[in-house]
């Protein structure tokens, strides 16, 4: 298959759809590959590195677009790549339809084949391609979290774990799943004082197994939050309902309720956010303030960590990707359940419910398209 890696153009967005390693294992199995120039440099990946892996260095977006049956990126198409796709051509990316219209249309006009990281599943119907990067924005959640703590960012400039004799600040996590779980281990591990919630008894167990004693685990309702968010110094939002927009759990009018310096960052931003006064941010200008209230909302937080998070994502994107390469997607999907859990969008059809419940838009079973 010809498969296209193009560079990433979101804001400060620096991981790259494959590394060096994975071309070489797609090469091996005489597929030809095609990176865009200096695609993988901010990772730390060089155009030499991706030439002795056997890849074919091209100078332009267009080219790549043109040359290849598949495109693998990490990032949605921004609008300035909408009219590169093609009919037909394969686009295996994180797309997070259920946040931007303007994206979903734009799919669907351009008759392609999406199929989306955050929705293909595993045989424990668990989100493996979303899995890593969560892993990666739970921990750097509170990474930020603590920056943006500080006086000179507008925060209440406290340690968020305190000193001898000084009390550890208070952060409050909004969710049980992976992203709130590697939340709290980071939070505790630095001595804050964590509260995390889920409406899943049987999640919140397991979690106050695993996580130390300064974590506290309660069952999520609007009455405890809104008890909770008066003395907290951090809070995350974490929640996540796959394919579709997460749940507005923060009101602007809990605001009020927040003491002046509180930092809200809002993991969920790429599905619409569960704070309601979120609105998407760049690792350029990262935060705004509302009433007093520091707002973290960048919607790509593991680009900041480029090297990391590239190679964490193609440890499980690659056999994805060789398998579609091998069968194609229609064949690849029938022998995968979970990837085809991925489609959701094909030749101007949305066959994910999700996206079409979000935006009231005609919907496809998949397996009228499959059979």
């Amino acid at each position: 298959m010809l498969i296209g890696v193009p560079k990433e153009i979101k804001n400060n967005e620096f991981r790259v759809g494959l590394t060096p390693a994975s071309v070489a294992e797609l090469f091996k199995s005489s597929n030809t590959i095609f990176i865009e120039k200096n695609a993988g440099v901010g990772s730390g990946f060089t155009n030499e590195e991706y030439i002795k892996s056997g890849a074919k260095i091209i100078n332009s977006a267009e080219e790549v677009y043109q040359k290849s049956e598949m495109i693998v990126k990490v990032k949605e198409p921004l609008p300035e790549e909408f009219n590169l796709i093609q009919e037909d051509q394969i686009l295996f990316t994180y797309f997070h339809f259920a946040s931007s219209k303007e994206l979903t249309l734009a799919m669907l006009q351009q008759n392609c084949i999406c199929i989306s990281y955050e929705t293909v599943e595993n045989h424990s119907k668990k989100l493996p391609l979303l899995i890593p990067m969560s892993e990666v924005a739970g921990r750097m959640s509170i990474q930020q979290g603590a920056k943006y703590l500080e006086k000179p960012q507008l925060g209440k400039g406290i340690l968020l774990g305190g000193v001898p004799g000084v009390p550890p600040a208070k952060v409050l996590i909004l969710g049980g799943g992976i992203v709130g779980t590697e939340a709290a281990k980071m939070a505790a591990g630095l001595g804050a004082e964590v509260y995390i919630l889920d409406i899943n008894m049987e999640r919140l167990r397991y979690l106050s197994e695993i996580l130390p004693p300064n974590v506290t685990t309660l069952y999520s309702s609007e009455d405890t939050i809104r008890r909770l968010i008066k003395n907290t110094d951090l809070i995350i939002g974490a929640v996540l309902v796959p394919g579709a927009k997460a749940p507005k759990l923060i009101t602007k009018d809990m605001l009020k309720e927040m003491t002046k310096g509180t930092v809200l960052v809002d993991v969920a931003v790429d599905q619409g956010g569960c704070f309601e006064t979120c609105v998407p941010t760049t690792h350029k200008n990262p935060t705004f303030i509302i009433d007093d209230i520091v707002h973290y909302c960048v919607a790509n937080i593991p680009g900041a960590v480029p090297k990391t998070s590239t190679q964490a994502l193609n440890n499980v994107t690659l056999p994805y990707v060789k398998l579609i390469a091998l069968k194609g997607w229609k064949e690849a999907s029938k022998q995968n359940k979970g990837l085809s859990k991925g489609l959701n969008i094909i030749n101007g059809s949305i066959v994910y419910k999700s996206i079409s419940s979000t935006f009231n838009l005609p919907y496809i079973e998949l397996e009228t398209i499959l059979n």
